[in-house]
């Protein structure tokens, strides 16, 4: 893969990233003396200042994909990438911030809730609420496993480095500090990250736009890129993918990836929470514009490119002296180790206060030590089984396969009954329309994906349309309204007690 002429890195590139990945083991280990209980593991306790939760939000949302996948996608098709990418998510989070955020945190003040499915036990039943576990813990697996392989490919197209020890390093250092230190952990790193990735992110504009002939650059940009590359949409991103994925992103980003949803309950009360998601939202519709910038620039840089994602890489070797390509790649790597931190703590939250308790009943009576340890058990074999699973990445149809047409389109059936569940307007659908609409949903991706061949759009809308109808039709037609659910709706609304 290393065969586009990128040079060798410097000592100078090394030991920055050596330095980063050293920070972060130093904050994992100060974060473990914070850590007492399965609810510091999992929430923080409830203490997360609100702008430190809104980072960690943000920067718990992408990864190095970005650097790699996306970067393609810029190089081929030029902006459409950012507007159903990012321009998406932070619409969403911005709608989230006032129907979810208060919601989840409310979860954890209200019902003691330190785990983003343990309220599905009461809103539905069990059985809804273990195979939205299940279902949603597999898919994390190979979700995170992308992430691996995407740093992976980009330390082989910086250094060639093997794609199974960038694996393996990364992924080592991630297991170090998120076992030790849980969610205060992750939430502190990826501050120390989001600096990081800021300073990278600006060394790296300044250089294209010193390419570009200075500061103008910035406008005179756009004319001299290859045809099609400044439209919002093209033959592939269409208006109708677009629109989609602002639906997905607002489920996905909202607590249908439940590290998020990890920060909305983290924060001290509701409206640190709100705070913290419209903070994430300016920074999705802002910062990846920065970010992007020079990807956007690349086909006038580096053209002719057999492998669109290693543009990235191309660029920041042509661009960049020795030392400054190191911060650009320590402010990749934040991104993966960023998300996949937070993921595994989710992953791990789910594992020992919904999972284990079903089928192990030992586990209901364990104390908060038992549970903290089976956190941490749980993280660390989340993130190796992850890794084991992104050695594989290039059988299962590569990076933007994954995240496009897996996680985008079965994420949408696994959030709807999660996030509408919390909604007073579909206090009728119950455990039935739950189950009935996340297979229904899985039933038509795997129809579409691998029956039909069905183009991306098709594949990315259809599944989460169905779930939508069948939760919302069900509701309408056969109601599972109870008083225990327009309680628990009342109280997540904000109001003041719940009835006896």
């Amino acid at each position: 893969m290393n065969d586009e002429g990128v040079g060798p890195v410097h000592a100078l590139d090394w030991a920055m990233v050596c330095g980063y990945f050293g920070l972060m083991v130093l904050i994992g280990w100060w974060s473990h003396r914070r850590v007492k209980t399965d609810a510091d593991f999992f929430i923080a306790g409830g203490r997360m200042p609100w702008w430190l939760a809104g980072i960690s939000h943000h920067m718990s949302g992408y990864s190095a994909v970005m650097f790699v996948a996306y970067a393609g996608v810029a190089y081929t098709d030029g902006v459409t990438v950012y507007f159903w990418g990012f321009a998406s998510i932070g619409i969403g989070v911005a709608i989230g911030a006032w129907l979810f955020a208060a919601r989840w945190n409310r979860l954890r003040t209200r019902f003691g809730v330190a785990s983003p499915l343990e309220f599905l036990a009461r809103r539905y039943n069990v059985p809804a609420q273990q195979v939205l576990a299940w279902s949603g813990s597999s898919l994390k697996v190979f979700d995170v496993a992308s992430k691996w392989f995407a740093v992976a490919v980009l330390l082989n197209s910086f250094a060639g480095v093997p794609l199974l020890w960038g694996i393996v390093i990364t992924g080592t250092v991630t297991l170090l500090y998120c076992t030790a230190g849980g969610l205060w952990a992750d939430a502190l790193t990826d501050f120390g990250q989001f600096v990081i990735q800021a300073a990278a992110g600006i060394v790296m504009i300044w250089a294209v736009l010193d390419g570009l002939g200075g500061i103008s650059g910035l406008w005179t940009l756009w004319d001299r890129l290859p045809a099609g590359h400044t439209s919002p949409v093209t033959g592939d991103y269409t208006t109708v993918f677009l629109l989609v994925y602002v639906l997905v992103k607002t489920l996905e980003y909202n607590g249908g990836m439940w590290n998020l949803a990890q920060r909305y309950m983290a924060a001290p009360g509701a409206g640190e929470a709100r705070r913290g998601a419209l903070l994430s939202s300016a920074l999705y519709l802002v910062w990846p514009l920065v970010l992007m910038f020079p990807m956007f620039a690349a086909p006038l840089f580096v053209p002719g490119l057999e492998d669109p994602t290693t543009s990235y890489a191309a660029m920041t070797q042509a661009l960049l002296p020795p030392g400054m390509i190191g911060l650009v790649l320590a402010g990749m790597f934040s991104h993966t180790m960023a998300m996949v931190a937070s993921d595994a703590n989710a992953i791990s939250a789910v594992i020992t206060r919904d999972m284990l308790p079903v089928l192990w009943r030992r586990a209901r009576r364990f104390t908060e030590h038992q549970r903290l340890r089976t956190g941490r058990i749980a993280t660390f074999s989340f993130i190796v089984l992850s890794m084991l699973v992104a050695t594989q990445a290039q059988h299962l149809g590569g990076v933007l396969s994954i995240v496009v047409s897996w996680v985008a389109a079965l994420m949408g059936p696994i959030s709807v009954p999660l996030l509408l569940g919390m909604l007073p307007w579909f206090r009728r659908c119950g455990a039935r329309a739950a189950i009935v609409s996340w297979a229904g949903g899985l039933v038509t991706y795997g129809v579409l994906y691998y029956g039909l061949d069905a183009d991306q759009t098709a594949t990315v809308a259809t599944p989460i349309l169905v779930s939508l109808v069948l939760y919302i039709g069900l509701g309408l037609a056969a109601s599972e309204r109870t008083e225990q659910i327009d309680e628990m709706l009342e109280v997540l609304d904000g109001e003041p007690a719940i009835r006896s």
